[in-house]
């Protein structure tokens, strides 16, 4: 599916987005999956056209669906680039408490997309800085190490902005001795590339 094609026809076709927005709460995968892509697309590249819908996803943050959250995760972390209401402030605290849950799938894409949000809200950017790297005390399930990857990668990414290198870089390297393999190598690209 063109799911590029898809988002830009709905920008001009109320039926269609109506379409997208009842499809990623489907049963079934596959359309989930491809309004999920579509709408993501719509989030990256015409924010401000899926922003007045900011509510909608916010409820999917809350819904005790995991792939509803998964989906919300990186559509309102895309619309930041636009908030100028600041509607993220106001649940950063709910956004960054799923890093405390026991769902590594939706723990690691928080962490995943705080670069995100970090590019897009850089008063945010310390805060998220810190909660990343107390993830150790923050996540209660058993993926913790393999989350750390993920967190890793979003340092990188906000590494070159931020005001707190020496603690992100400290961070990193306790990391090359991590239990998951994946964390390994991205804690040891991080310090190859960066320090």
């Amino acid at each position: 599916m063109d799911f590029e094609a898809l988002a830009r026809e709905a920008l001009d076709n109320e039926d269609l987005f109506s379409e997208l927005k009842k499809g990623v709460l489907s049963k079934d995968n596959n359309i989930r999956q491809n309004s999920f892509k579509a709408l993501q697309f719509m989030a990256e590249e015409y924010p401000e056209f899926l922003y007045p819908e900011w509510d909608f996803f916010q409820e999917m943050l809350y819904s005790p669906n995991n792939f509803h959250k998964y989906i919300a995760i990186y559509i309102l972390a895309s619309l930041t680039s636009v908030d100028k209401n600041n509607r993220f402030e106001e649940i950063f605290d709910d956004y960054y408490g799923i890093l405390a849950g026991d769902k590594a799938m939706n723990a690691s894409h928080v962490a995943l997309n705080s670069s995100v949000i970090a590019h897009n809200k850089p008063k945010l950017r310390s805060r998220i800085v810190d909660t990343l790297l107390r993830i150790d005390e923050i996540h209660q399930g058993k993926q913790k190490e393999l989350i750390k990857a993920y967190a890793i990668e979003a340092l990188g990414k906000i590494y070159p902005e931020s005001e707190d290198k020496e603690l992100i870089e400290n961070f990193i390297k306790s990391q090359v001795d991590s239990k998951s393999p994946k964390t390994r190598t991205m804690a040891q690209c991080f310090l190859d590339r960066c320090v």
